[in-house]
This record gives C-alpha cells, structure tokens and sequence, in this order.
C-alpha cells in the first residue's frame, strides 16, 4: 500500500512540476517596419533571470522582451543559453540604442550603449538580415506591460 501510495505522489508531482516548466510566457506581437514578431514578454524579475536560458531554438521570429520597470544599463550575459542570439536595446518608446551578438554558453556583458528600457531578444543575426539597425522603432511596445 505504501509503495502504491508512494508511486501516485511521484507521479502527481511530476506532472505538477512538468507543467510548470512548460507555464508560457504571455506573448505580444511587434513590428520592426514590416516584419512581425512573436514576442514573449518578461516583465518581472523571475522571469527576466529566466530569459532564454535552456533554450534549444527559437522559431525564425519568435524572440523575447524584456521589460525594466526603469530605463536603465541593463546588461545580458549568455550562461545556461545554448542557442545564439542577437540582442537589441530599446529606449522608452521602442528605438533601437543599440544592437550586439551574443555567443552560447558565454559570460561576457552585452549591455545598451545609453541607459534602456526593454531588450529584445532573437535569433542570431535576425536583425543584420532583416537589415534592422540603430534608429528603427519596434513597434507595439506601447502594448506592452510594466515592468516589475
């Protein structure tokens, strides 16, 4: 009876825990001129030190935003992300400061070359290929929530 009892528990709390890690993120569309993306949005602290990490791919404009209660140096560093990605940092109302690579599995400081608002993150070299530079507004971010 104990073992029986024993297994139902293991078994319950596995699928508790299986879905929490599966619990998704809200997700917010963005505009960066014509192209779409599918954003997930982090807008708490527990959920901004999750980021991306443990994540093995993204779908081709699928990213994530970070959302800081305070425009501020908000630094990234890339420990527990094994897919690389390109990282942009945006002022209060959506403009591009400044956009940097970030390699795998590294510790380096990726931080906005002025104090930021949000950081958008995607796939690798998705903004040199959409020919995204400094200046762009993403648009949505007026959507978004307040960060916490």
């Amino acid at each position: 009876m104990f073992r029986t009892m024993s297994r139902i528990f293991l078994a319950a709390a596995t699928l508790l825990l299986a879905g929490q890690a599966a619990a998704e993120l809200p997700r917010v569309a963005l505009t960066a001129g014509f192209h779409r993306i599918e954003a997930e949005v982090a807008a708490n602290q527990a959920d901004r030190s999750q980021g991306l990490m443990h994540r093995r791919a993204l779908a081709p404009n699928q990213g994530m935003v970070f959302v800081f209660p305070a425009t501020a140096t908000h630094c990234f560093w890339m420990r527990n992300t094994p897919l690389p990605l390109s990282i942009a940092f945006l002022d209060e109302a959506g403009t591009i400061i400044n956009i940097d690579e970030m390699a795998p599995q590294t510790e380096n400081n990726h931080c906005p070359q002025r104090p930021a608002r949000f950081a958008l993150e995607m796939n690798a070299g998705w903004f040199a290929a959409k020919g995204l530079k400094p200046g762009v507004v993403i648009g949505g971010i007026d959507r978004l929530p307040p960060g916490r």
